[in-house]
């Protein structure tokens, strides 16, 4: 298995895990400015492992030369290694990390519950599903 996916896959747990560990299921815990810093800077490390990963397969596959990560997110949907949905969950994802690295406008505390209660698991699902389709294609590979 490819070395890259697996620290990659590693580094999404651990975001996830310290994600968990500072909102505890509450809204109320964005409100503490140290807990919220917590939160937002896994999702930004989130959102980049994920273009890691999608950027390191495109590559691998020779599956194109994306303009922006959130290409790369399509070049994997197009080639049927994740579900169109899952995608575009990507490419939101990626919005707002673009949004909270660069301050592009402040920071709306209901979308970043939204993206915990809803959407930081699907980086977990697409990491996972990444690994199984490279296994698979490593293994038809040395066939």
């Amino acid at each position: 298995m490819d070395d890259i996916l697996i620290n990659k896959n590693q580094t999404v747990k651990r975001c996830l895990e310290r994600i968990n560990e500072e909102y505890q299921g509450d809204p109320e815990n964005l409100k503490n400015y140290t807990k919220q810093d917590s939160i937002i800077l896994n999702i930004q490390r989130l959102a980049e492992a994920a273009i890691d990963i999608a950027m390191h397969v495109v590559a691998e596959l020779d599956l194109g030369v994306p303009q922006n990560s959130r290409e790369a997110f399509q070049f994997l949907a197009d080639n049927n290694l994740i579900g169109e949905k899952l995608a575009e969950t990507l490419k939101a994802m990626v919005g707002f990390r673009n949004i909270a690295v660069h301050e592009y406008q402040k920071l709306n505390l209901k979308i970043v519950e939204a993206i915990i209660e809803n959407e930081i698991t699907e980086v977990k699902i697409f990491s996972q599903q990444i690994i199984k389709k490279m296994s698979e294609k490593s293994k038809q590979h040395r066939s």
